[in-house]
């Protein structure tokens, strides 16, 4: 089977005889990781988004003012 490198579209056997699979040489696969690393890719996520508001966790003060407003037995069940 031959499937195309993905950074040069060059046809590949798909095979032992084929180290860097799906990469047709070592070149092609070091573009790649170096791609990845500046993160010019990147795999979508809906928590992976920059552009979304970062929601800042509560103060312990906060934490400990709604833990004084529940009841006893909330800490009992």
């Amino acid at each position: 089977m031959k499937v195309e490198c993905p950074t040069c579209s060059k046809a590949v056997e798909w095979s032992e005889e084929s180290p860097f699979r799906p990469f047709c040489s070592k070149q092609c696969q070091l573009i790649d990781l170096g791609e990845w690393a500046e993160e010019q890719k990147s795999i979508p996520c809906g928590g992976n988004n920059k552009d979304a508001e970062i929601q800042e966790l509560p103060d312990v003060e906060d934490i400990e003012a709604m833990l004084a407003e529940q009841e006893d037995s909330f800490f009992r069940d």
